[in-house]
């Protein structure tokens, strides 16, 4: 039944905001900051705010200062680590070797910074909201975006619930409510599927370049106290990505309670479709400097998620008529320092800012110009501008030659000599090449103690959804995934994905191979979205509550 023909109830508010992650609950908080009478409300799609924050997490503590300048004496979780120690690695198969701290260029430091759980950090935040007066409702996602007779943002719907997989209404069904706003801001992190909307129908991505992606996957241990340094953060870079002529790295992070939050990422820009993602990161678990720490320890959590890694060229025009885009909606990683929530929060700050001076004005579905402006004058923009050609220096020239000519580059813009320009950007998509062009990758078996299966480790990510739903991944033609994904590019949607949630299996009787999707293991990574090399497979919002529920991530 269409949104047209159901009976919904309708709740207005001055802002509302999906999305709640440190960008969405920075801003609902800074309006109430700036007026405790606005109405805000606050869409989150996860069971509970921070069920789907998944991060490292160094954390750059500058948004957090300007947000709640005495955070550290607010019970803050964030306040419990900061980084004591920090390590850079170049790893060969067998080997690691430190890069010296002089080689880096000064921002590159984690001095000052916090290392821990960015869902837990989340949820500290949407404490604040609240106590704030913020109305925050988790479990309900945004489903579609309303229009006025000005083609303004005027609001969202949230999700229908109670629906079955036929489409027909269970006994339990409620439709989705209208959540009417004078402004609605998009919050829903990287690679959002009403964000993608509206860059489509306001052509927001016409000035810059296109966003391009990495697949981040971490694990939670415990591991021997013995082995175990408060505020210790090591990265990696090099093996393996680097035997399949992939790039990207791994972290390590000592954090509190006798707990490593251990990752890594993988940039989906791959040429090989044979490479999985999932199992390089059981390889790299493997390596004798990693293995070390981990072994005699328990594994307590695991989950995945895409990161952007575009840099400044490609951020976005950021408001529209109504709307406008904050965090990583919008696409504000730092790459080299491998850091967004800071940026992400500082974005929907100025939002914020934007907003509230519009509506004391007395306006309402206006284009926040202004807001668009702030970002590019602050120092969101300084610090993105000053590595904006290392993402693709590397993908351009690889993991070796790419990372002296990035930090080259780094250099001379800490300089003030930078190149003028900056590189441009190929979609991941385009990047990947046929299966007949490359070999297959023999990964070795998990070994159950360091190294595990997919299936057992999506168990460690606490993925629930509800039963008998229709199916948020939709295939836009299923005679294109066997003519072209399985044929001619060997069915990478059973590597890429990290949680097994595409197969293909040989029927018994014909002998024909089937696409099968397997949505209730999704994750919410959004890889499929992006990687998919017919954008044959679109991610959409299932039912609210559903998808990984992370503890501590």
């Amino acid at each position: 039944m269409s949104a047209e023909t159901v009976e919904r109830e309708s709740m207005p508010c001055d802002v509302v905001i999906v999305g709640g992650g440190p960008a969405g609950l920075s801003a609902a908080i800074r309006l109430k900051q700036i007026n405790d009478e606005l109405e805000v409300v606050v869409l989150e799609k996860g069971s509970e705010i921070g069920a789907h924050i998944l991060s490292g997490a160094v954390v750059d503590p500058k948004a957090l200062d300007e947000l709640f300048p005495d955070w550290r004496d607010m019970d803050c979780p964030m306040a419990q680590t900061p980084v004591t120690d920090n390590w850079h690695w170049i790893l060969s198969k067998g080997k690691s070797y430190p890069l010296p701290h002089l080689a880096m260029p000064p921002f590159m430091s984690n001095s000052g910074c916090y290392t821990g759980s960015l869902g837990n950090l989340t949820r500290w935040l949407g404490e604040q909201a609240e106590a704030l007066g913020v109305m925050v409702f988790p479990g309900f996602p945004a489903a579609e975006v309303m229009l006025d007779d000005q083609g303004a943002v005027s609001g969202v719907i949230t999700q229908d619930m109670g629906v079955a997989a036929d489409g027909s209404h269970k006994g339990d069904f409620q439709p989705g409510m209208e959540i009417r706003a004078k402004y609605t801001l998009f919050a829903e992190g990287a690679r959002g599927n009403l964000t993608k909307q509206m860059k489509a129908a306001f052509d927001l991505e016409a000035d810059c370049q296109p966003q391009v992606y990495g697949l981040g996957i971490k694990e939670l241990w415990d591991i021997n106290p013995d082995k175990h340094v408060p505020g210790r953060v090591i990265h990696t870079q090099g093996w393996p990505l680097s035997e399949s002529d992939t790039w990207g790295g791994g972290f390590l992070y000592h954090q509190a309670n006798g707990q490593v939050a251990i990752g890594f990422v993988t940039a989906l820009d791959y040429k090989n479709p044979y490479v999985a993602p999932f199992q390089e990161f059981q390889r790299w678990k493997q390596h004798p400097a990693i293995r070390e720490y981990l072994e005699g320890g328990t594994r307590v959590a695991y989950g995945a998620r895409a990161i952007n890694e575009g840099g400044w060229q490609s951020v976005p025009k950021l408001a529209f008529p109504g709307g406008a885009l904050i965090g990583c909606a919008a696409g504000f990683v730092n790459v080299p320092r491998i850091k967004g929530s800071h940026t992400a929060m500082k974005s929907g700050m100025l939002a914020a800012e934007s907003v509230a001076a519009a509506i004391a004005s007395g306006a309402e579905k206006s284009e926040l110009m202004d807001y668009d402006a702030a970002v590019r004058d602050s120092w969101i923009a300084k610090e993105l501008k000053q590595v904006q050609n290392a993402q693709p220096i590397v993908a351009k020239f690889g993991g070796d030659v790419g990372t002296v000519l990035a930090g080259i580059d780094m250099w001379m813009r800490q300089l003030k000599i930078g190149l003028p320009y900056a590189m441009k950007h190929h979609r991941d998509y385009e990047e990947l090449q046929r299966a007949d062009l490359h070999q297959p990758i023999d990964y070795p078996k998990p070994d159950g103690k360091i190294s595990f299966d997919r299936l057992t480790s999506v168990a460690f990510s606490f993925t629930n959804h509800a039963e008998d739903q229709p199916n948020h991944l939709k295939l836009k033609d299923p005679a294109l995934q066997k003519t072209s994904e399985l044929k001619v590019f060997a069915g990478p949607s059973t590597r890429y994905c990290p949680a097994g949630v595409y197969e293909w299996i040989e029927d018994e009787d014909s002998g024909e191979m089937r696409f099968q999707i397997n949505s209730q293991n999704c994750v919410h990574c959004k890889t499929c979205d992006i990687k998919d090399p017919n954008q044959n497979i679109e991610w959409t919002t299932p039912e609210g509550g559903g998808g990984p529920n992370y503890p501590n991530m």
